[in-house]
């Protein structure tokens, strides 16, 4: 199915992850333009000529700044849809009475503070782009991932939760009314998982009692695999099958009732 992302330039956040991997090559398989961020690994990508890798630090405004420039640059096109899939998750429990501030300051740091400054760089470019780089305002579309604990929280990992909360509620439901400022059809809406088979949950794969009572109280009796949520992401950020969808947080976790 033509999703219309053909030339379309799309830049991926975490775009390394177990997740924001699939999602990378998802895009490239539907013809799109790729800006592919990373931190720290580059992880298993594949090279192409319609896919730019780059090492930013999402937290830093000035190395934002300039992973939006070189991707502009690399293209000659602005970025036209942007996906968040950066983010970190403290694998231990700690509940709130025994958490340090370095721990729920990193989290926020990360998922929460380094989107926003991430969009505001998204936003900025489309606001006022370069000469010569002008992208097709009708298929701005920003998707954010959330999770299900921002929805229904997660004992011993308040800061996650709150950050994935802040992320599908706080930002999606305020920036779906100042994304049309400058795109009148620019649409924002968050892909929010479950438990999903990444090597950021490797440890809870791990315990076979704890996979098992998750299988069981889910509906469809499996884990997500990355696919399951790249697909989703592709879904909400096409103007051709999601036209009229802004705003949303959409669940991904095969009906678990948490």
């Amino acid at each position: 199915m033509d999703l219309g992302f053909t030339n379309v330039h799309v830049l991926i956040t975490g775009a390394s992850g177990g997740i924001g991997s699939v999602i990378t090559r998802l895009f490239l398989d539907h013809g799109a333009r790729v800006t592919a961020q990373y931190n720290t690994k580059t992880g298993v990508l594949e090279q192409s000529d319609r896919l730019h890798l780059v090492k930013a630090n999402v937290t830093d405004a000035e190395s934002v700044k300039q992973l939006f420039i070189t991707a502009g640059d690399k293209f000659k096109q602005e970025v036209q849809i942007l996906i968040v899939c950066h983010g970190i998750w403290v694998k231990d429990e700690v509940d709130l009475v025994d958490m340090e501030p370095s721990q729920w300051t990193e989290t926020v740091s990360v998922n929460l503070f380094g989107t926003l400054l991430v969009a505001r760089e998204f936003l900025r470019a489309l606001r006022s782009p370069r000469q010569g780089y002008e992208p097709d305002l009708s298929k701005v579309a920003m998707v954010v991932m959330g999770s299900t604990c921002g929805e229904f929280g997660e004992k011993g990992h308040i800061d996650y939760a709150c950050g994935s909360s802040g992320l599908q509620h706080g930002l999606v439901c305020t920036l779906k009314h100042e994304i049309v400022k400058i795109a009148p059809q620019g649409r924002i809406n968050a892909v929010s998982p479950g438990w999903v088979n990444t090597p950021m949950a490797g440890s809870f794969s791990e315990d076979e009692a704890g996979s098992n009572k998750v299988i069981n109280d889910t509906p469809l009796k499996r884990i997500a695999q990355p696919i399951d949520v790249a697909n989703q992401v592709l879904v909400l950020a096409s103007n051709k099958v999601s036209t009229h969808v802004t705003g949303s947080s959409i669940l991904v976790a095969g009906g678990i009732p948490y």
